[in-house]
């Protein structure tokens, strides 16, 4: 069977820890930059800040990085 022949089948689990590893970062170092700013501000005024800026990030970033830097690991060959 040849490299181009070989099925593959995309990794749902592999794909959510790939994602948490880069979301968790990134929330917490915002909710770091964000925090001295607002620090008399509510949680979900807060929030409102930061999940944005995480969606943002997450869509034109993080999501299409992951899928291009860790393309074979996501995509296994099926057996």
């Amino acid at each position: 069977m040849t490299a181009a022949s070989q099925s593959t089948r995309f990794s749902r689990p592999r794909f959510a820890v790939l994602v948490f590893a880069g979301v968790y970062p990134l929330v917490t170092g915002l909710l770091y930059l964000v925090l001295p700013f607002t620090e008399d501000w509510t949680l979900w005024q807060r929030t409102l800040v930061v999940v944005p800026l995480v969606v943002i990030a997450m869509v034109w970033l993080l999501i299409p990085m992951v899928q291009r830097v860790f393309r074979a690991f996501l995509n296994p060959v099926v057996r």
